[in-house]
C-alpha cells in the first residue's frame, strides 16, 4: 500500500534552511539596516548644521567636531570657509558610529551659542535649530533609502 505523503511535506520539503536560520538572516539584516539608517540620519544632521554655520575666517566652521558616546572637549585650529573639508571628516567619522551608541556633533568655541541664538547676519535663525526642525525628515528619507 502507498504511504499518503503529507501535503506540508511535499510543498515545503524543498526548501533550504531552516526556520532559525531565516530569522538569523532577518535579524542580521535588520540590525545592518538600523545601523545604515542611523548614519545616515546622523550624517543629514551634521551635514544640515555645518552647512547652516556663517563664515567668516572659517573657523567655526573647521571647530565642528564628531565624537562618539562622549562630546569633545576643546577646539580646534582647523579653518574651512567652503566647508567641504569639515563636512568630509565628519561623514568619513560617521562611519564607525552604530545604533545604540550616542553622536556628538558640537562647537566648542565661546562664540558657538551666540551664533545660534541670531547674532550672525549670515545665519539669523541659528544652524541646530533649523535642523532640529528637520530631523523627522530625514529619518524618514534614510528609511526610505535603506529599505529601498
Amino acid at each position: 500500500m502507498a504511504e499518503k505523503i503529507h501535503h506540508m511535506t511535499s510543498r515545503y520539503s524543498g526548501l533550504n534552511g531552516s526556520f532559525a536560520e531565516t530569522l538569523q538572516q532577518f535579524r542580521d539584516q535588520t540590525l545592518e539596516n538600523m545601523d545604515e539608517i542611523f548614519r545616515k540620519t546622523v550624517i543629514q544632521i551634521g551635514t544640515s548644521v555645518i552647512r547652516l554655520s556663517p563664515v567668516d575666517t572659517g573657523r567655526f566652521v573647521g571647530n565642528w567636531q564628531f565624537t562618539i558616546d562622549q562630546p569633545a572637549s576643546g577646539t580646534l585650529e582647523n579653518y574651512d570657509k567652503e566647508k567641504h573639508e569639515t563636512i568630509a571628516r565628519f561623514i568619513s567619522e560617521v562611519q564607525a558610529l552604530t545604533f545604540g551608541q550616542t553622536a556628538y556633533l558640537v562647537n566648542n568655541l565661546p562664540y558657538a551659542i551666540p551664533l545660534e541664538y541670531q547674532h550672525s547676519s549670515q545665519a539669523p535663525a541659528g544652524m541646530v535649530g533649523i535642523t532640529l526642525e528637520l530631523f523627522d525628515q530625514f529619518v524618514r528619507e534614510a528609511v526610505r533609502e535603506v529599505t529601498q
